[in-house]
């Protein structure tokens, strides 16, 4: 069943939009932030170095992605907060405290929000656009 449900996710994701895409990175990125902190609760430094480090691994492919020169100063406040974020990141896993994640977490979780707000909106204007054209 497993291994279905792998083929799903598999093809999900292959099939996924760009921005479906970006949303799925920010909700693994939140989900593995999340899961560090259960871990730093548990006392569970393995748990919590793995979760770490698969939050960071996604963090650096989102500040990969960025196009300065089509992003200009947005793609520049990215690369920021993405450092911040890493930088919390790496100091959680050194000294296994939780506050560094919650501050990771808190910028993850309202650049997410951003993101699917802005999506949605996109959709909106493309779905009014086409809307427009179809009665003219």
């Amino acid at each position: 069943m497993n291994r279905g449900y792998q083929k799903y996710k598999s093809a999900n994701v292959e099939s996924a939009s760009r921005e479906k895409l970006l949303l799925l990175l920010y909700e693994g990125a939140i989900k593995h932030i999340k899961k560090s902190m259960l871990a730093v609760e548990a006392n569970n430094i393995a748990e919590r170095g793995t979760n770490i480090g698969r939050a960071y691994d996604i963090i650096m492919e989102l500040n990969n992605t960025l196009n300065h020169e089509v992003g200009g100063e947005i793609a520049k406040n990215l690369e920021q907060l993405y450092m911040f974020i890493t930088e919390q990141l790496t100091q959680a896993n050194i000294d296994g405290s939780k506050e560094p994640l919650e501050n990771a977490l808190k910028v993850t979780t309202t650049l997410y929000e951003g993101w699917k707000i802005a999506i949605e909106d996109l959709k909106k204007k493309d779905n009014s656009a086409l809307k427009e054209l179809k009665i003219g």
